[in-house]
């Protein structure tokens, strides 16, 4: 069966601004006929080890995200049906007890750096993006995202985007923005970006 929903990914190094321009074509195109998922919300719960492990998890990978359950929540939406999505506090690397329900819309985006190093769920993307943003700019973003929101220092920043951050997006993400079927630069006309997957979905 054919889905109901027209899935759009949206990918990119941290910090070019996926959530971002998520948010802004789900505006642009009304609550009622668009939401979207964030990767972000799939890290695999690490409630049942100590916080000193948890530190010691390279999230930037793959096997950080509990892939499962994120193809069965697409292919749920795809399938018209509701989903509780979880809600994923990075201060503590666990699922918190509430859960955001997502009613399945016409247009269905869902965003995150490795959206499509995942084959099982870049499968199920029927059009998808790619931020292509300079890694300075991303850093920068990053640097302070992290320092206001997560409660980490500078150097707490810098030591994980090198060790972790950046040869990870070498890996997984940049190879990806040859298989995308739109390159988006760091400045972009979110019209132009609507329309292209107006055009897709017709």
């Amino acid at each position: 069966m054919a889905n109901l929903s027209f899935f759009i990914g949206i990918c990119g190094g941290t910090g070019s601004g996926k959530t971002f321009l998520a948010g802004s074509l789900v505006r642009a195109l009304g609550k009622d006929k668009a939401v979207c998922l964030s990767q972000d919300a799939y890290y695999r719960d690490l409630s049942h080890i100590s916080a000193d492990e948890r530190g010691k998890i390279n999230f930037d990978h793959p096997d950080a995200l509990d892939t499962g359950l994120m193809v069965a929540h697409l292919k749920a939406l795809g399938r018209g049906e509701t989903i509780r999505m979880p809600v994923y506090d990075f201060n503590t690397h666990t699922r918190v007890g509430d859960q955001k329900v997502v009613i399945p819309r016409r247009f269905i985006f869902i965003e995150g750096i490795l959206i499509l190093s995942v084959e099982a769920v870049a499968a199920c993307l029927d059009y998808t993006l790619f931020l292509d943003v300079p890694p300075d700019v991303r850093f920068i973003r990053r640097l302070k995202r992290d320092m206001a929101e997560r409660g980490r220092t500078a150097e707490a920043v810098a030591d994980q985007y090198l060790d972790q951050v950046r040869p990870m997006h070498e890996r997984f993400v940049k190879p990806r923005r040859q298989s995308a079927d739109f390159v988006i630069p760091g400045t972009y006309d979110i019209r132009d970006v609507l329309d292209r997957i107006l055009a897709a979905a017709s």
